[in-house]
């Protein structure tokens, strides 16, 4: 079984993203064969500054080889260094109908929210249609809300295989273990957009100044609190043990605790719960030559599989 994910790297990582999909990566490195890839081509359609591309990229895979993505189990690499990715993407694009990308939701939401409608944009399914096929990926973990893409890529590939007869693997879906939302500061869904992230390796004290600023409402001390209805008790309940989180629940529902203390609390569970982390991410940012070299041997092994993939379409369609 082959699992194919990709990450953008359009900021720094927070809890949201740690919670919602790299927990989640890594824990499926031991279900079968993964290739994980940092989407920078992707991110070109958002991300316009080179510097900050570059640094996104470097921090992105030091944050993932921290949290415990193995290179000896998983293939770890930059979508970049991966040049049959584009070239697939063109001759996917020349079966592609228009109308399947302009009913796709991924670029009518991100217009609504006033991102410019560029080509890369617009055609955007296609080139994640080339990432998933080009490794003859079997499933795709996804969340809710991205089921609509690997469909997409399932008619793309459809509408190649009936051309030119029977070349890509059709990939399934498989959608992320249910998980509770992360929510930011400001009770949103957390969120780059939305400014309200708690990021897992900021300095110490831009952590608590973080923390300290998550809203809450205006109960006293003295107040029996409801644990399900705060920010605080969400985010504490995703690190904390069972016995944690109920001993947590009750002293909010008895009152006399407050959200201060509470905060208290949520920080040095998030301090101690990535603490392992943060020094195995120590290690790697002293050493930014050995995280290059992870990624390049990744890109190596990741295009033995896309060359074999490119030389059956490119002969299918006569270019060979």
């Amino acid at each position: 079984m082959r699992y194919l994910s990709g990450i953008q790297p359009s900021g720094t990582p927070h809890l949201g993203n740690y919670f919602g999909a790299m927990r989640q990566h890594v824990a499926r490195q031991a279900l079968g064969e993964c290739f994980f890839f940092i989407a920078d081509l992707h991110a070109l359609t958002t991300v316009h500054d080179a510097a900050a591309m570059r640094a996104y990229t470097r921090e992105l895979a030091t944050d993932y080889l921290a949290v415990g993505i193995d290179p000896e189990r998983a293939v770890f690499f930059r979508q970049s260094d991966v040049p049959e990715v584009p070239e697939l993407t063109w001759i996917l694009s020349t079966v592609t109908p228009m109308g399947l990308l302009e009913r796709c939701h991924s670029y009518k939401d991100k217009v609504a929210k006033g991102i410019e409608a560029s080509h890369g944009l617009f055609a955007y399914p296609v080139l994640m249609a080339a990432d998933i096929l080009i490794y003859d990926s079997h499933r795709v973990p996804v969340g809710e809300d991205q089921i609509q893409h690997v469909e997409v890529t399932r008619d793309i590939a459809g509408y190649f295989n009936r051309a030119y007869g029977e070349i890509l693997v059709l990939p399934e879906h498989e959608v992320e273990p249910t998980t509770r939302l992360v929510p930011g500061v400001d009770g949103k869904k957390m969120s780059k957009s939305y400014g309200n992230t708690l990021e897992m390796f900021a300095p110490e004290k831009e952590l608590k100044k973080r923390v300290m600023a998550i809203t809450t409402d205006s109960k006293a001390v003295g107040e029996p609190k409801d644990p399900e209805g705060n920010t605080i008790f969400q985010l504490y309940r995703l690190m904390a043990s069972p016995q944690e989180t109920e001993a947590m629940a009750e002293r909010f529902r008895e009152g006399g605790y407050g959200y201060g203390d509470a905060k208290k609390e949520l920080l040095a569970k998030i301090l101690d719960h990535f603490a392992p982390y943060r020094r195995r991410r120590e290690e790697l940012l002293s050493d930014p030559a050995r995280v290059e070299a992870v990624l390049r041997d990744g890109a190596r092994r990741a295009r033995a599989v896309a060359r074999a993939t490119l030389d059956r379409v490119r002969k299918a369609v006569g270019l060979e």
